[in-house]
């Protein structure tokens, strides 16, 4: 007979025998709420003073263990009990407690599962410590128990990266004992009844597992130096590695003193931003209670680098695939860039050979445009030329469906344009990816003035089921990033003609923390179609506004960037170098303006750089472009190498 217990509105109990199954339930991911700390407060206590139960197992419902804090409660008070304190009191328990990892423990759910005595996981359960990715370190052991199962190295690179492992991996470094061969419950119990009457295995009091002090700094290195000034990853390793010197009371004291300290920086209050950004990006207005279309087959339009990359994205979620290309040569070489990426894939681990098979086959491709007719939504990813898109969707309009949708990747042109010259333009909507679109996360999703809600929900829908991060934008030239990004342009061209050169600019922007330089990106992306852009652009431009021809100079010489060997720098080898022939170019267009150039500080260079860009984003608000500012830091952070622990341009700009 079973006895059911409740501790919380989150954690109940049931005795199974002499065994208490303790379950928190506190959906959707189990967070490790104040409630249900002190349901697990009382469980723990039930069971001490209990003398019919002889062991504990802890375990989660649905498909999360505890899957980290409890966001509703950053930046708040402190309630009792502290999660450090039931970590202890778990740990400290005469009977010993197993934890049955069911799915997620990540942070604060890790942590609970350190602390048991046993550890017994689900095949599909993930376990880490995502911590660093808010600022922050594990502040409840995390840092001091890990390294004493798995030895400082994995710890060091678990905590530093905040990437969790599957359990087969937890298994093979000793971070669980057991992996569930039938039902998890029933394994768990047995597990327990193994334990009953031996003396508890406390984690705290093992030595770590010896560790080469070498290979463990010279992780530390690489991941500090991929981490470009964030905090948290260096002071978590620091902590993890302290585990082989430092006793367990000295090393969880540092944890806790480090935690408090960086819980409070400008980084974790950047980050903690990005983090509410996100799930406030996935509340659009007019969509709330919108149904988007079911999707199955998809087409891409245009199989070039951009092409294959969507294509791959889609294929990787799941969905078949039509590509078309303008002929049967270009189909093909389409179908073997397609391949040849997902083959990338297959030899790096992210899948297997049966994702692979899989995924093959469902691609097709085809240089007939009436083979597109049963798809669900089609994706022009082709030339961005208006005449080109124009005719290539005219003729969609005889092929495909009258309810399927029609998707534009353009970057610039305007997609409600494009919508008018369509026999159902409440059907168009822009998506547009970012290169390469297999592995950046940012798609914006562009509301056509004409498009329907379930049109735009339908491709937000499908950006989320793809992976990546869909923020909606309003039509403007270059939506929110490169219109953003225009700005960051034009403002680092003014710097050029006040005084710094590309070189000091664009070290002050990496010091910043950006991934690349402003120069150095216009180099890599290549001057030709910015140049095109103010061609265009030139009859209309106002003759009154400040406008730098350094860059039209450059092109005009044939320095089109990197691909040329040659731009705002020149790329013997390979190699990036300053190049004097810029530096007198620059100095040049001075001159003819009669400009005095000043020596100009980096902290200068990042204040207007950071100001142009949070201008523009006040402008894309004022017009209804963005929906809201946090939605231009998502859109920066992930298109453009904005670091994350600013918070995007947006955020840095407002503190």
């Amino acid at each position: 007979m079973t006895t059911s217990l409740t501790f919380s509105d989150t954690v109940s109990g049931k005795a199974e025998g002499d065994v208490l199954v303790v379950t928190l339930n506190n959906p959707p991911v189990n967070a490790a709420s104040a409630e249900l700390r002190q349901g697990l407060w009382r469980a723990l206590d039930h069971a001490r003073s209990d003398n019919a139960v002889s062991a504990v197992v802890i375990t989660g419902a649905g498909k999360s263990f505890v899957a980290g804090a409890d966001i509703k409660e950053f930046g708040k008070p402190q309630v009792d009990p502290t999660l450090p304190a039931v970590v202890e009191k778990i740990e400290a328990s005469e009977k010993p407690v197993i934890a049955a990892i069911n799915g997620v423990a990540l942070g604060g759910g890790c942590e609970i599962a350190l602390a048991a005595h046993a550890r017994i996981a689900h095949s599909k359960a993930k376990l880490g410590f995502p911590e660093v990715k808010l600022g922050i370190v594990p502040g409840a052991g995390g840092t001091q128990r890990l390294p004493r199962l798995v030895g400082c190295l994995e710890a060091v690179e678990m905590i530093g990266t905040g990437k969790p492992v599957n359990a087969e991996k937890a298994f093979g470094i000793g971070l669980i004992g057991a992996i569930a061969k039938g039902d998890l419950l029933s394994d768990a119990l047995a597990l327990a009844q193994s334990l009953k009457g031996k003396p508890v295995l406390r984690t705290s009091e093992r030595i770590a597992p010896r560790s080469d002090q070498a290979t463990v700094q010279n992780t530390i290195a690489k991941i500090t130096l991929k981490a470009k000034g964030q905090m948290a990853p260096g002071e978590a390793m620091r902590l993890a590695a302290s585990a082989s010197t430092l006793s367990f009371t000295q090393g969880l004291s540092d944890e806790r003193e480090t935690f408090l300290r960086l819980r409070d920086s400008d980084q974790a209050k950047a980050l903690r931003h990005v983090f509410f950004a996100e799930r406030d990006a996935a509340k659009v207005d007019g969509l709330e209670h919108v149904e988007p279309l079911p999707l199955n087959k998809i087409g891409v339009c245009g199989l070039g680098l951009m092409g294959a990359g969507i294509a791959t994205a889609l294929l990787s979620a799941g969905y078949e695939l039509i590509g078309y290309e303008r002929d049967e040569p270009a189909a093909e070489a389409g179908k073997a860039r397609i391949l040849d990426i997902l083959g990338k894939n297959l030899k790096s681990g992210r899948i297997d050979q049966a994702d692979f098979e899989r995924q093959a086959a469902n691609l097709a491709t085809t240089a007939k445009l009436r083979e597109l007719a049963p798809c669900d939504l089609v994706i022009e990813a082709v030339f961005d030329d208006m005449t080109i898109k124009t005719e290539l969707f005219q003729k969609l309009d005889l092929v495909i469906r009258s309810d399927a949708i029609l998707a534009t990747n353009t970057s610039y042109l305007d997609p409600d344009a494009l919508a008018a010259e369509t026999a159902h333009p409440e059907r168009v909507i822009g998506l547009h990816f970012f290169s390469p679109a297999n592995i950046m996360r940012l798609v914006e999703v562009v509301r056509c003035a004409q498009a329907t809600p379930q049109a735009v929900a339908t491709g937000f829908a499908l950006a989320k089921k793809l992976g990546k991060l869909p923020i909606v934008t309003g039509v403007c030239e270059g939506f929110i990033g490169n219109s953003i990004f225009s700005a960051y342009r034009r403002e680092a061209e003014f710097l050029l003609e006040d005084g710094a050169l590309p070189q000091e600019i664009d070290a002050a922007m990496e010091d910043y923390g950006m991934a690349m330089g402003p120069f150095a990106v216009f180099d890599l992306a290549g001057l030709e179609i910015a140049w095109a852009r103010r061609k265009r652009e030139a009859p209309t431009r106002d003759p009154e506004a400040r406008y730098v021809d350094i860059a039209d100079r450059l092109c005009e010489a044939g320095r089109l960037g990197q691909k040329s060997g040659r731009g705002w720098y020149s790329y013997e080898a390979g190699k990036r170098t300053v190049d004097s022939a810029v530096t007198e170019m620059i100095a040049q267009s001075r001159a003819a303006k009669g400009i005095t150039p000043r020596a100009i500080a980096s902290e200068e260079i990042v204040k207007r750089l950071i100001g142009a860009m949070a201008d523009e984003g006040k402008t894309l608000l004022d017009k209804a472009i963005a929906a809201r500012a946090s939605d231009i830091d998502l859109v920066m952070i992930n298109g453009y190498g904005f670091p994350a622990y600013r918070g995007g341009p947006m955020f840095a700009a407002s503190r």
